[in-house]
């Protein structure tokens, strides 16, 4: 049986090093997910919490662009 990273105490896990892509790689890798993803996202309703997060990053963000 496959084991799963919450089933070792915590602590315990060693960050593996990961691989790295090429450019070409990754756009592949994007292309591929947003072709996935894109008709299923775009099919449903934004709920009101991913609206107030939205809204209060764009309030952080003209907070940032006033600030010196």
């Amino acid at each position: 049986m496959a084991q799963l990273a919450t089933d070792y105490p915590a602590g315990s896990l060693v960050e593996a090093a990961m691989p790295a892509l090429n450019g070409e790689s990754r756009d592949r890798i994007g292309q591929a997910l947003r072709e996935v993803y894109v008709e299923r996202c775009d099919a449903q309703p934004i709920t009101d919490v991913q609206v107030e997060l939205l809204l209060q990053l764009r309030q952080k963000e003209r907070d940032r662009r006033r600030s010196p």
